[in-house]
């Protein structure tokens, strides 16, 4: 009988809480999924995008990660090993002034976030085009794996990540 490893269940965990929040409460749209096996190196891959209805300004991707150390710890039961998926939240809005846009970007995610999950922006632009418009991707990355054990924490995580949008709309 199949027994589902962390990464099948922090992702249905994931997908439950997003997807009642797209087709139950109608408070967000899913607008991209992604649900990878790297076979070259052994590794798993998921992610779900989203924007706030009727605000399509700004969107948010929540992506879990797992490699094949902490596949193998956990299907061999390895004792020392502590099996566990990265986490990382990302944020995708257009801004027009990197100087004044950015630091307020930080603040905002910051005092929604805390102080020690600092938000790395990078700023993309198409070169060629008369305006370029700019591209912030606005990342959080947890400082350890997950597991199960986090699992009640997804619901409030989902939570910040619509008022994270909120704000970023609003500004």
């Amino acid at each position: 009988m199949f027994d589902p490893n962390i990464f099948d269940n922090l992702k249905v965990g994931i997908e439950n809480v997003v997807y009642d929040l797209d087709n139950l409460d109608e408070v967000i749209h899913v607008i991209g999924r992604v649900d990878l096996l790297d076979m070259a190196v052994m590794s798993r891959s998921f992610s779900l995008r989203f924007e706030l209805v009727q605000q399509p300004m700004t969107s948010a991707e929540i992506i879990l990660e797992t490699g094949l150390r902490d596949l193998a710890t956990e299907i061999l039961e390895i004792s020392e090993g502590q099996p566990g998926c990265e986490l990382k939240l990302r944020f995708y809005k257009h801004i027009a002034d990197v100087s004044r846009e950015c630091p307020v970007i930080s603040q905002i995610v910051e005092e929604i976030w805390k102080p020690e999950l600092r938000p790395v922006q990078t700023i993309s632009y198409t070169y060629g085009n008369d305006s370029p418009q700019l591209h912030n991707t606005i990342e959080l990355r947890f400082p350890r794996k997950i597991n199960e054990e986090q699992m009640g924490d997804i619901q409030n995580m989902i939570e910040f990540m619509l008022r994270t949008l909120g704000e970023l709309n609003r500004m």
